[in-house]
């Protein structure tokens, strides 16, 4: 299924309407990559299917970490909330002393 892992973008169906009025209906596609981020907390790289609109937001707010946090639950796929999971995980370890960030 054609979803973002960020932002839940997916296909949006609706009606094409005609000069002359006929209805006809259509499915408009999100414009999705495949794009690779380096996860510093995690010391890993992970592939996933974006938006465009969610790699402009990840520019914006300073990296896929911080995108990851910031971006809603309910509207976040299951392996954007797995990703999050394991880096709230990480941090912790992180500001426990347990783990340090290799970059």
């Amino acid at each position: 299924m054609r979803v973002c892992d960020l932002t839940g973008t997916k296909t949006f169906s609706g009606n094409k309407v005609s000069h002359s009025n006929i209805k006809t209906r259509t499915k408009w596609m999100p414009n999705l990559k495949d794009k690779r981020y380096l996860i510093p907390e995690l010391s890993k790289t992970v592939t996933l299917k974006l938006s465009t609109r969610a790699i402009r937001t990840i520019d914006k707010l300073g990296g896929i970490s911080q995108a990851i946090m910031k971006a809603s639950e309910s509207k976040m796929t299951a392996r954007g909330l797995k990703l999050r999971n394991e880096i709230k995980k990480a941090r912790r370890e992180i500001s426990a002393g347990k783990k340090k960030i290799v970059a």
